[in-house]
């Protein structure tokens, strides 16, 4: 994927919001044997470049001064509520220098699995990308993750899947991460008209009873407090 860059002479807070204002993104270059570039480029687009994919996870050729450049985005810093890029740094590709990565993962298949189609679960997406490290010719555009063999209760792994030639996971606390998590559906059961009636007779008993218990003591405590109480024996 290709774009274009140009020069940057001046620096600092204040240079970078007049730049801004004329519709430029300020940005870096570093990396590699040379010194780090201020570069600046086109903001409508780069608005458009980084809504791809591509753009995130593969080799950029940036023509800067007549000059093609290797680069991978590195950091992409946005405005809190508008939709402005504020700033954007690149890192010089070498070829024989391995390099950390994120790479998406693109799932395929689940709609075909046992645990989709018959079993009543669902495939919950736990990972949508993977930091790997690999030579900037092996780094893969996207990793392909067929889920077409998932079953119910079992969650699929890193090591369940096979990685593009040359491209080594980088761990970051788990050797062996989930990257889709199997659950089932919660199915309701099904109501006849016999049972509703049933369940519906069944939550009035209780009611009924209650009030014709409570029907029954208000005479008795009417007789009690009506009978005058006996009164002492004469003295003789």
């Amino acid at each position: 994927m290709k774009f274009v860059a140009f020069e940057r002479a001046k620096q600092g807070t204040g240079a970078s919001r007049r730049l801004r204002i004329t519709g430029r993104t300020p940005g870096i270059v570093y990396g590699g044997t040379g010194e780090p570039s201020l570069i600046e480029l086109d903001h409508n687009a780069l608005w458009h470049a980084i809504k791809k994919e591509a753009f995130h996870s593969s080799i950029l050729e940036m023509d800067l001064g007549g000059k093609a450049h290797k680069v991978l985005l590195r950091d992409l810093q946005m405005h809190p509520f508008k939709q402005q890029i504020l700033h954007i740094d690149f890192q010089r590709v070498e070829a024989k220098t391995r390099m950390t990565v994120k790479v998406p993962l693109h799932y395929s298949g689940e709609e075909e699995s046992p645990a989709v189609k018959t079993e009543n679960c669902l495939a919950n997406h736990v990972l949508t990308e993977l930091t790997v490290s690999c030579f900037p010719a092996d780094i893969p555009e996207f990793i392909a993750v067929d889920l077409s063999g998932l079953k119910k209760g079992v969650s699929l792994h890193l090591k369940d899947i096979t990685l593009p030639k040359g491209v080594k996971f980088v761990a970051k606390g788990q050797e062996n991460p989930v990257l889709v998590a199997v659950a089932a559906l919660l199915v309701e059961a099904e109501v006849t008209p016999e049972g509703a009636a049933a369940a519906a007779a069944a939550a009035a008993a209780p009611a009924a009873d209650a009030k014709d218990a409570k029907a029954g003591a208000k005479p008795a405590a009417k007789t009690a407090a009506a009978k005058p109480a006996a009164k002492p024996a004469a003295k003789k």
